[in-house]
């Protein structure tokens, strides 16, 4: 059955892969992220190359005014969202919390608690109102593991973790699956992004051993999507082999 899927943060990394992922299986998206150009390319690329509909809309997670504009605005063929996946987050900084920025940590918390919660209030109304729909949330290891200089990265991952069970408990009667998928190291921009551009440092984090790829996390969202309509997974932690916790790996260097 071909599903509309909204993908939040999907002009980079997870949110890319997710995308080309459902496109290639037939599903219409509605695509989201800041940057529009990025946005465009993509919605165009899947457009022609699998000849699904594709809805791109540029707008900031963070900016309640402009979530809501955005899901308010749907015309009826994209109302009817079947699955919402909430990826738009990021890491900024790594610092001891007596030396934060605090500009870093309201970014984080900011994207990655606020605007999923935006989204979700936004969106699930709709599923509420069809009895059905899917809320799948990006968390991290960091949402299970606290690890040094990771604070408040790790407090709004676990803070999603803590935001999808509630979101299950108030959502399961009206027959709405909620999901976490818990990504450990995975190589995108993410550490690019952590970092304020110093690939050099970004990409010594993952030397020694083969990280996880965006294809390999959304083929996991992509997966929990299949499964029959009385089955949701409701956690899942996946990592490279080589890493066996936050902080713990097996590098051959």
């Amino acid at each position: 059955m071909k599903k509309t899927i909204l993908i939040t943060g999907a002009t980079a990394g997870f949110g890319r892969a997710i995308a080309r992922k459902f496109a290639e299986n037939g599903h219409n998206l509605i695509i989201t992220g800041r940057r529009k150009i990025l946005l465009d390319e993509l919605a165009k690329d899947l457009i022609l190359t699998h000849q699904v509909d594709v809805l791109p809309l540029c707008f900031d997670v963070r900016k309640l005014s402009e979530v809501e504009n955005a899901i308010t605005s749907l015309k009826d063929k994209w109302r009817s969202i079947d699955v919402l996946v909430n990826n738009a987050g990021l890491a900024v900084g790594l610092n001891p919390i007596h030396e934060g920025v605090i500009d870093d940590w309201e970014r984080m918390i900011d994207t990655n608690v606020k605007g999923l919660l935006y989204m979700i209030r936004m969106v699930s109304p709709l599923m509420v109102a069809r009895k059905r729909g899917h809320i799948i949330n990006i968390g991290s290891l960091a949402g299970k593991e606290v690890y040094p200089m990771g604070n408040v990265y790790c407090g709004s991952k676990f803070a999603v973790d803590a935001i999808t069970k509630g979101a299950r408990i108030d959502l399961v009667s009206h027959h709405i699956k909620v999901t976490q998928i818990a990504p450990g190291a995975a190589d995108t921009e993410f550490s690019t992004v952590r970092f304020k551009g110093d690939k050099t440092r970004a990409d010594a984090v993952y030397n020694g051993f083969k990280p996880l790829s965006a294809e390999d996390v959304a083929d996991v969202v992509y997966y929990v999507t299949t499964l029959p309509d009385h089955v949701n997974v409701n956690d899942l932690v996946l990592m490279p082999t080589a890493q066996a916790s936050a902080v713990n790996f097996h590098k051959v260097l």
